[in-house]
């Protein structure tokens, strides 16, 4: 199993275009790696990929990726795009998507409708981009020779959807996991969760890779910083600080920090909490990465 981690940032990226926190002064600066919004590449053979959510830099991303570009005149290696939410960093690169070129979209039937009901996503050709509505906990062919399984994740509706009342920690179809086995490897993508209950624990329980959400390091991070006025667990995100000792006693051969927020110190090769981290096991994600199962 290939992977490549096409975006390692959370929505808006580093830098943010509208944000001159440290981290995105030190990247317009050059002092860190800027990171494009949250999107992964996948392949069993090389050959055929898939892309995990679709980013609103996909076009950058495909540019950076050599695996992805055209192998002839209007003919791709993407074969599909499968979503984990409705969030706009992980749809709105679907736009960049429209130019009638075949791809399969996988998501789940409430996904889908989230899609549906905005007119703008009829720019791409249903006759060229077939819809597949996937239920959860039934596995189905991503891509050639790597299956994929969806299942529920604590989470919360994209931002576009929220009433006056946010439930953060619904479980359904409206935030999901993937798990993804081939040629005997089994590797998970959470790239948004808002808790870590027993059952999802014991799910990730053996896995050979985990790319788990990274969004903050401490819950209450952007408040402290003066960039807003949520905290992570309101926007669907458990912090790493808790993450890290709710699997501390699992067995993962890799765990790999994504969706990284312009706020988290882990955007920072240099920082404390990258130290903290990466002795304690996790790998911090950079647009770029690849991984071979």
């Amino acid at each position: 199993m290939q992977i490549i981690l096409l975006g390692a940032g959370a929505g808006g990226g580093l830098p943010q275009w509208n944000c001159g926190c440290a981290n995105c002064d030190a990247a317009r600066a050059g002092r860190i790696a800027p990171m494009t919004q949250s999107s992964v590449a996948v392949s069993a053979d090389g050959r055929d990929w898939a892309i995990l959510n679709a980013s609103p830099d996909i076009r950058a991303q495909l540019a950076a990726t050599p695996e992805l570009h055209p192998t002839g005149l209007r003919q791709m290696p993407l074969r599909s795009v499968l979503l984990t939410n409705g969030d706009i960093d992980h749809v709105a690169g679907l736009l960049t998507l429209r130019e009638s070129q075949p791809f399969d979209l996988f998501a789940t039937a409430t996904i889908h409708q989230a899609l549906a009901d905005n007119p703008i996503f009829g720019a791409l050709r249903r006759d060229l981009v077939p819809r597949r509505a996937i239920r959860l906990d039934h596995p189905f062919a991503l891509v050639g020779g790597l299956t994929a399984t969806l299942f529920a994740v604590p989470g919360k509706v994209p931002l576009y959807q929220e009433g006056e009342m946010v439930e953060t920690g619904l479980i359904g179809e409206n935030t999901v996991g993937v798990e993804l086995t081939a040629n005997g490897r089994r590797a998970l993508y959470i790239p948004g969760c808002a808790d870590l209950p027993d059952w999802l624990r014991d799910r990730i329980e053996g896995a050979d890779l985990l790319m788990f959400d990274g969004t903050l390091w401490q819950d209450d991070e952007m408040i402290r910083a003066g960039l807003g006025q949520k905290t992570g667990r309101r926007m669907g995100h458990m912090p790493v600080t808790q993450t890290m000792p709710a699997l501390a006693g699992t067995t993962i051969t890799r765990r790999l920090l994504v969706h990284l927020n312009n706020s988290n110190p882990l955007t920072d090769p240099g920082s404390a909490e990258t130290a903290l981290a990466t002795a304690q096991g996790w790998q911090v994600g950079r647009d770029g990465t690849r991984i071979t199962l």
